[in-house]
């Protein structure tokens, strides 16, 4: 078996995550990417999108909205705007954002409003629902 490697999760309001993985994949602008010990280092804008690792043989999910990673071979440093476990997105509050930026997104072609914002939230709201059932379905 691999050597883990230590992966932080942080975004302006609190350390998300800070544990010993496997393997983490991440999702860039430019694609995505995933990172082993001993990975030559980099450093990669992340794009709103799911952050997957696993530990042992259990895979873990989470919600991140942009950021930085920072690849070096002994560690992966997650920079994000905004990121959630999987275990702790309100499932309810998810759904209820999605139909909101729907609507939004509907009033804003027909107004002329804001369609990047509301498409962006849209993009949130159905990245956090994705992660959710992912992770349900790899328990």
């Amino acid at each position: 078996m691999a050597e883990p490697i230590k992966l932080e999760v942080v975004t302006p309001d609190r350390m998300v995550l800070s544990t010993d993985v496997d393997i983490v994949v991440a999702t860039g602008t430019e694609g995505e990417f995933g990172v082993l010990r001993n990975h030559i280092p980099f450093l990669a804008t992340l794009q709103e999108g799911e952050l997957r690792y696993r530990q042992g043989g259990k895979l873990g999910y989470m919600a991140v909205s942009g950021g930085f990673a920072e690849v070096l071979p002994h560690k992966v440093t997650v920079l994000a705007e905004a990121a959630e476990l999987a275990r702790d997105i309100d499932v309810d509050r998810a759904r209820s954002a999605r139909e909101r930026a729907e609507r939004r997104l509907a009033e804003a072609k027909r107004e002329e409003l804001d369609l990047v914002r509301a498409e962006a939230a849209l993009r949130r709201a159905m990245i956090r629902l994705k992660v959710v059932e992912k992770a349900k379905g790899g328990e």
